[in-house]
């Protein structure tokens, strides 16, 4: 049987998907920022252009480069998982932009590579022929209970369980915002998808349109999205 799911993309874990898993974020640029930054104090008292001085700058972009393999590398499986798992997957289309502007945020969304972790799904669901839905980031997944619609304008940013003041029910905050996004994304499925009780029905490619999932895939990664 066809399967949807829904993800919400956190801040204490990766990914949150509505089957109830969890997915821990490695935070590769957090475990080594402090290394980097200790490295990049040394680099300064450096005499520019030194032999010293190019050595430890060649050592820092190696550990640069090292957290971005390892950061791709984590992406790229977990998106081919989510993928190749279902043929629908529903993700709320990020207003990364805005969310840097807050810098108690900023190095979390930067290091897990929220926006990009989308692209990949995005050109993978392409490739396999399966469906991407981006629902408004102004949906307010979080906030509202996913039993019976009610919404907790009350809710703070790092509050990560709440209770429903309207029905009681008791809500892990990210686990509800999947079940929300899941709903929000079936509506939306809707007008393109013969929906099941418990997944959609996804009508095969045509050859033409397979080819051209295909090429833009290949578009994205000559843009530097794989």
């Amino acid at each position: 049987m066809d399967k949807v799911v829904a993800i919400d993309v956190g801040l204490t874990h990766f990914c949150t998907l509505s089957a109830g898993k969890k997915i821990e974020n490695p935070r590769n640029l957090l475990r080594t920022e402090e290394k980097l930054k200790k490295l990049q104090r040394k680099l300064s008292r450096k005499v520019k252009g030194s032999n010293r001085y190019l050595k430890l700058q060649r050592r820092i972009a190696k550990l640069h480069e090292k957290v971005v393999n390892q950061r791709n590398d984590f992406l790229h499986k977990l998106s081919k998982r989510i993928i190749g798992d279902n043929q629908a997957v529903i993700v709320e289309d990020l207003n990364v932009k805005g969310l840097l502007k807050n810098s108690n945020l900023s190095k979390h969304i930067v290091d897990a590579s929220r926006r990009r972790f989308i692209s990949y799904l995005e050109y993978k669901a392409k490739l396999y022929g399966r469906k991407l839905i981006k629902v408004n980031p102004f949906y307010p997944s979080l906030k509202l209970c996913s039993e019976c619609g009610y919404k907790n304008e009350n809710l703070k940013l790092f509050d990560r369980k709440w209770k429903c003041p309207n029905c009681g029910a008791e809500h892990d905050r990210n686990y509800n915002a999947t079940l929300n996004l899941l709903k929000e994304g079936l509506r939306i499925l809707k007008g393109s998808f013969t929906l099941r009780a418990v997944g959609v029905e996804r009508p095969e490619l045509m050859p033409v349109e397979s080819a051209v999932a295909l090429v833009e895939a290949r578009i994205s990664v000559v843009h530097g999205l794989y």
